[in-house]
């Protein structure tokens, strides 16, 4: 095995080993192989398109010389020049899954891609839209009001979903709205969780007019510890993350069997996490609040059993 195909099997192993640290499990071992494959594939590309924005790749130098982008790490603008490279990258996956005899993309993990494309005829949008959303995180680091935000979930988060779906064959406009709920609700969580982590990369992922409410600056999310404003903010956008979660729940109730369990460890997943961050009494700034896998297991089980 060549230097660079070693280099290329760490960077990917790194990026996958990454699926462990989410809220939700992303492929468990209860799916079928195949799905548990699909959905790896997937979570490799927006695992990898993720790292590419926020500047948390292994190896930038070699993804870039592998996707053939000129630039060097420590230029402005490599970031974006990276994010157009990977979607050049990704019309090479739709091109391959289309015609095999067309030239493969560059990226491993994107050639891990084609065979999940070509067997669910995926369409290129749910995937654009996450590198999309890396690019308005180069030049967006405040949302002014709520429907700001909400807009930038559209393309952060509700493609996973929606991939989730038409990996199962499960993807009707009804499912799809419910997923897009659970998904921004999901990543309302997470921006939750990641306030002080968002801040220290230069963005704030609280609604301004949501911090002008409660009287909350940008020093005060700086602070070692939560103020009580601070908390009442985040108590507040919790409400709205669990609204929206509550919102999209009976997803779960649509579907049946292993699929099921799949959506209630999602939807269980921004529960459990929600819980972590009431039960630190909203201060997300002392430490970063992590979903404990009891909790997470019988909200899992409560939603299976249910269907919301």
């Amino acid at each position: 095995m060549s230097a660079s195909a070693k280099s290329d099997n760490q960077t990917d192993g790194a990026t996958l080993e990454k699926a462990d640290l989410e809220n939700f499990p992303v492929a468990p071992s209860f799916l079928p192989a195949a799905w548990r494959t699909d959905l790896m594939a997937v979570y490799g590309f927006a695992r990898l398109v993720d790292d590419a924005g926020d500047g948390d790749l292994a190896d930038p130098a070699g993804v870039a010389a592998l996707l053939g982008v000129d630039a060097d790490p420590g230029q402005e603008g490599f970031r974006p020049a990276l994010l157009d490279g990977l979607e050049r990258d990704l019309d090479r996956v739709f091109e391959q899954a289309l015609e095999p005899a067309a030239a493969p993309p560059r990226h491993p993990l994107m050639r891990d891609l084609v065979p999940t494309v070509r067997a669910h005829a995926l369409t290129p949008e749910p995937f654009r839209n996450l590198i999309e959303a890396n690019r308005v995180d180069q030049r967006a680091t405040r949302y002014p009001a709520w429907a700001d935000l909400r807009h930038y979930c559209t393309l952060s988060a509700d493609p996973v979903g929606r991939l989730v779906l038409a990996i199962a064959g499960r993807a009707t406009p009804e499912r799809i709205e419910l997923s897009d709920a659970i998904c921004t609700g999901l990543q309302l969580v997470e921006h939750l969780q990641d306030v002080a982590e968002d801040l220290g990369r230069g963005r704030i992922y609280l609604p301004q007019e949501s911090m002008a409410r409660f009287g909350v600056t940008e020093a005060d999310l700086a602070e070692p510890a939560a103020s009580g404003p601070v908390r009442a903010l985040i108590a507040s956008e919790a409400a709205r993350a669990r609204t929206l979660l509550d919102r999209g729940a009976p997803l779960v109730g649509t579907v049946q069997g292993r699929l099921r369990l799949l959506l209630a460890g999602f939807t269980a997943g921004g529960y459990a996490a929600l819980a972590a961050v009431e039960a630190a009494g909203f201060d997300v700034l002392a430490h970063q609040p992590k979903p404990d896998k009891r909790r997470l297991a019988l909200k899992a089980a409560a939603l299976f059993a249910k269907g919301r």
